[in-house]
């Protein structure tokens, strides 16, 4: 052990090597007097280094008998001769000693004196001296696997100042670790597969070309599943079921699956894109428990708009692709079916709650009122919960409660808390987050809840809503409240009022029409306008005062864009999330910029508002920071941040997003 003080690692001597040649060709071509110097500097540097080394090794060697002198004599002939790789580290994790076996085991790497987590990155030493750690699993040195065991002692303080030191113990697991390695690779996980949108496909393509299509699909997933050696099962016209080894899974994890790109390209007629929806359970204790885990996963890949693959393995969840925009469904059959389910639950019911997202916008206040104003023709007691709200509907809501049917209806958490009871019915509008709605206290107390609303299908999704009405192609949550109005009461009429702030709800998540907007979206409009909204008042109420104006100028000027992505920040003197996202929405509006990000600091926290025309999906990136929205509006807030640190993570995902968009 004592040798490795006097000797250079490899990378040190390989730099004398070349120095060496260095000054030889200054010799050689005469420059004898640069030459000389340089040899003389080399020698100098050399002398130090020997002469640091024994130093190094003089301060061991006190270490050592200072740390030996506690120890019996059975202690220090056992450490010396322990049969696996020893090292001791210091309280600071400079590397102290280390035998023989720990040599072998770093193929004779020097590491004395260098700090512990250059060596091992896995080993947290805050967690061994706290005692909340005292074993590390499967870390890998070189082509083994090690079991680290932590011993914490202390020891008399010396004039190196060490008061504590760690002995690292490491077992070779490398069999135990390969052998648990190929169980799990064989291990067969459930897959379940459907096509999203086959029919509507279908329905663009020639007569003559149909049968070509589909044999193409199917031609496509079962080469797949021969390709990763899946069992597979169609059991039904769009959906399979597939058995695959979890190997398998993991090499499509690393490809990003491609057969939704694969599937995607076929054309053969069809003007529209082939997309599919797969969700894979892996990581259960049985086959059935792996199949639950896929039947979420298919079901979250589905309620965020498919073309896409959900892997669910546990709590964790993995998403890959989602990259296209949803396809508007022509049908309002399930709209019908909803508006009849709905009106027979609040009918049971004894009173009725309706609650939206935290610091509701115009889309949740449109659809609130527009559910309320169908409940209170129902003849049901029903009450909007409204804790905090922002400026954009504090206008409209003031000549809302000028109305005599709005007496009442709009109450706080601490007042809708006492009345809930056994058959209430709580309606939640434009959040599907049980993270994201105004009070989720009011969610675990009612027992009966229903779910409308636009966004993709989120992590944190209401589970056991008796009524889930998501559909993440419609442009908002008002159009969707607005078709089923239409079936729930029939002959119901709208007041002007509450048909203008459904359409205001329409345009400000179309931004006046021009993002997701399907024909769909214009025949609510024109239901609306029949009920007497008027597009001049629906105007004015999105009408910006002078000093709004200026503050949207400021953020827009500290824009900076990279990669046609626009990022700005809001100065210390704007707090206001409307402000941010319309200055957002400017931005996108700029010739040359696809997308933009404009980050506004409230308090502790920072939100950020991400719009896109379409071709980056702002969505998948700050989903990635614990937001959400759609492909071409979505935004994230981040708790307790720094505008500096959030921007920071902002980059880091949207340059994340683009190096797998590649």
């Amino acid at each position: 052990m004592n040798s490795k003080f006097n000797r250079f690692t490899n990378s040190s001597l390989l730099y004398i090597v070349i120095i060496m040649l260095l000054i030889g060709g200054l010799f050689f071509y005469g420059h004898f007097a640069i030459g000389a110097v340089t040899l003389t500097l080399l020698v100098g540097a050399i002398i130090c280094n020997i002469n640091n080394a024994k130093v190094k090794k003089d301060e061991w060697k006190k270490f050592i008998e200072d740390f030996s002198s506690q120890l019996d004599v059975a202690t220090r002939s056992t450490l010396v001769r322990l049969p696996f790789p020893l090292i001791i580290i210091g309280d600071k994790g400079d590397i102290l000693w280390y035998n023989q076996n720990s040599t072998a085991m770093l193929n004779g790497l020097d590491i004395l004196g260098r700090n512990v987590k250059d060596i091992f990155s896995d080993i947290k030493l805050v967690k061994i001296l706290n005692g909340s750690k005292t074993s590390f699993q499967y870390v890998k040195i070189e082509n083994k696997y090690y079991d680290i065991y932590t011993s914490v002692v202390d020891t008399a303080d010396n004039k190196f100042g060490r008061g504590k030191v760690i002995l690292l113990y490491f077992c070779d697991v490398t069999d135990k670790y390969e052998m648990k390695s190929a169980i799990d690779d064989s291990k067969e996980s459930i897959a379940l597969v459907e096509i999203d949108n086959l029919d509507e496909v279908i329905k663009t393509t020639e007569e003559d070309k149909k049968p070509l299509l589909i044999a193409a699909i199917e031609t496509n997933i079962n080469a797949y599943a021969q390709n990763i050696e899946a069992a597979v099962k169609k059991y039904s016209s769009n959906k399979y079921i597939f058995a695959i080894q979890n190997k398998y899974i993991e090499k499509e994890m690393e490809k990003k699956f491609d057969i939704l790109d694969s599937l995607r390209e076929i054309n053969i007629g069809n003007k529209l894109a082939v997309t599919l929806s797969m969700g894979i359970g892996k990581g259960g204790n049985t086959p059935l428990e792996n199949y639950k885990y896929a039947i979420t996963a298919k079901e979250l890949a589905l309620g965020r708009g498919g073309d896409q693959v959900v892997v669910k393995q546990g709590e964790k969840l993995s998403f890959y692709g989602g990259k296209t925009k949803e396809i508007e469904k022509r049908t309002k059959v399930r709209a019908r079916v909803i508006a009849h389910s709905l009106v027979d639950l609040v009918k049971e019911s004894t009173n009725v709650f309706i609650m939206g997202h935290i610091n509701p916008d115009m889309d949740c206040f449109g659809a609130s009122i527009g559910l309320y104003s169908a409940v209170n023709a129902i003849n049901k007691q029903c009450y909007i919960v409204l804790d905090d709200y922002n400026a954009g509907i504090s206008d409209v809501l003031a000549k809302v409660e000028q109305l005599k049917e709005y007496e009442g209806a709009f109450i706080n958490s601490n007042a809708c808390l006492p009345m809930i009871g056994p058959k209430s019915l709580l309606i939640v509008v434009d959040v599907n987050s049980s993270s994201y709605i105004q009070n989720p206290d009011i969610l675990k107390l009612v027992d009966r809840v229903v779910v409308i609303d636009h966004h993709r299908r989120s992590i944190n999704f209401i589970e056991d809503a008796i009524l889930s009405y998501i559909e993440t192609y419609a442009s908002s949550t008002s159009e969707m409240v607005t078709e089923i109005l239409q079936y729930m009461i029939e002959g119901h009429k709208l007041k002007t009022i509450e048909a203008e702030i459904l359409l205001a709800g329409i345009c400000v998540d179309t931004k006046n029409f021009c993002f997701k907007t399907g024909v769909r979206t214009f025949e609510a409009a024109a239901f609306l306008r029949k009920q007497g909204a008027d597009t001049i008042d629906v105007k004015k109420l999105f009408s910006s005062n002078l000093d709004n104006y200026i503050k949207k100028s400021e953020i827009i000027k500290s824009a900076k864009v990279v990669k046609n992505i626009a990022i700005a920040v809001c100065p210390p003197k704007i707090e206001d999330t409307i402000i941010a996202a319309q200055a957002a929405d400017e931005l996108v509006n700029i010739t040359g910029i696809q997308a933009s990000f404009v980050a506004v600091k409230i308090g502790d926290d920072v939100y950020i508002s991400g719009r896109s025309l379409g071709d980056i999906n702002v969505q998948l990136i700050l989903e990635s920071l614990g937001g959400g929205g759609h492909m071409t509006i979505a935004g994230a807030k981040l708790a307790s941040s720094s505008l500096k640190e959030a921007v920071k993570k902002l980059e880091d995902a949207i340059n994340k997003y683009l190096r797998e968009s590649e």
